[in-house]
């Protein structure tokens, strides 16, 4: 009895540390597209420091997991949900890396505002941004409505990617000046794609910890 009150207690700490990292992306990607929008370098810096604190978490929900399967062999439902955990907290990092990426380039682009307004990265970061805030409520409520609505709006936002890339590497080939700075709003553009398609997969794991179905790869209503 006392190994499943200890269990019990470990599940509700990996439960807890998923939402803090969830929560902690979050306020990375809210960070980092304000920095785009206001060219404020102090703040891009700031995301870049703290992903440190977001990789010591990755590690301890990657221990607290080996130490729930150490406890005692998990029920069909746990252990659905103690998977799930880990490769969330991998898409989570996955994020967090990129939210980092993003904000790294923010400075070469700091004179060029214009450009970026004028390519949308700034928007499509916007929506990127709102996209992961329902990947948050999913991850605390596990309420599937969330994870429908991030599913559809994930695969407009990778077609306005999509858009996006196509008009500036045409800009590239017209205007030789703006090859550098427009690469580099390019590799902005595309962590957004993969940070949509991470968000993807969290909300894929949620719907498998629900359900115990695997719905990757299927199409969404």
């Amino acid at each position: 009895m006392e190994n499943y009150r200890i269990f019990d207690s470990e599940l509700e700490k990996l439960s807890h540390k998923v939402i803090q990292m969830c929560s902690q992306v979050n306020q990375q990607l809210i960070d980092v597209i304000k920095a785009i929008k206001t060219s404020d370098i102090a703040l891009a810096r700031t995301v870049i420091s703290n992903d440190e604190f977001i990789n010591n978490l990755d590690v301890k929900i990657d221990k607290l997991c080996q130490k729930i399967f150490a406890l005692q062999q998990p029920v069909a439902s746990d252990l659905r949900y103690i998977i799930s955990a880990l490769k969330i907290n991998n898409d989570l990092e996955r994020i967090g890396d990129h939210a980092v990426n993003v904000a790294k380039r923010i400075e070469p682009l700091q004179d060029y505002k214009q450009l970026v307004e004028e390519f949308g990265i700034d928007v499509i970061g916007e929506k990127t941004t709102i996209l992961f805030s329902d990947v948050v409520e999913l991850v605390k409520t596990h309420d599937l409505t969330y994870a429908v609505k991030i599913m559809n709006k994930a695969e407009a936002i990778k077609e306005e990617c999509e858009d996006i890339a196509s008009r500036i590497l045409g800009e590239m080939m017209h205007q030789s000046e703006v090859v550098v700075v427009a690469a580099n709003i390019l590799i902005i553009n595309n962590l957004f794609e993969r940070i949509t398609s991470y968000s993807t997969n969290i909300a894929e794991s949620i719907s498998f910890v629900v359900n115990g179905e695997i719905v990757k790869h299927k199409k969404h209503n």
